[in-house]
């Protein structure tokens, strides 16, 4: 009864390309999104030339190139008269 059992390991088939390039491909999506979370995660500080630019803009100046942009955009819109 004893010389039944077969301890030997089963048989399993090499891998073929297609599933090492999944694997692998699993594995490298896995580091970018840890990396991803990590960069929301640990605050990264501003240097100092970041911080302080050399030109320094008025709110005013940055305000009127979106104003022209959002205004350029939209279209007014027909009044139609109502039926009754």
């Amino acid at each position: 009864m004893a010389s039944d059992l077969d301890f030997s390991p089963p048989e399993v088939p090499e891998p073929t390309f297609l599933e090492n390039l999944l694997r692998y491909g699993l594995f490298l999506g896995a580091i970018f999104q840890l990396i991803c979370v990590l960069a929301i995660i640990v605050p990264v500080p501003k240097s100092h030339e970041e911080a302080e630019p050399s030109e320094p803009r008025s709110a005013e100046v940055t305000r009127k190139p979106k104003a022209v942009a959002l205004s350029a955009s939209k279209r007014p819109k027909k009044e139609s008269k109502k039926k009754r």
